[in-house]
């Protein structure tokens, strides 16, 4: 996915971060339910993780190279 604008980055982080708090929102309430599903839960929390890894590598994109 390449990204023209700072603009642009931006505005995907705040979907991501959007998306990332929508996601420990539904895992929370399906740990709460007595019987669930762990393989679910599971699954939502590698997309946590993407989601995270995501964020990390376009937050990087915003920071310029520095050369030492």
């Amino acid at each position: 996915m390449d990204f023209e604008t700072e603009e642009q980055i931006l505005h995907r982080m705040e979907e991501l971060r959007l998306e990332h708090r929508d996601l420990d929102d539904v895992i929370a309430r399906l740990s709460e339910e007595a019987p669930f599903d762990q393989l679910q839960v599971q699954r939502l929390k590698k997309r946590k993780l993407l989601l995270k890894d995501e964020m990390a590598r376009l937050e990087a994109m915003l920071i310029p190279d520095i050369i030492a």
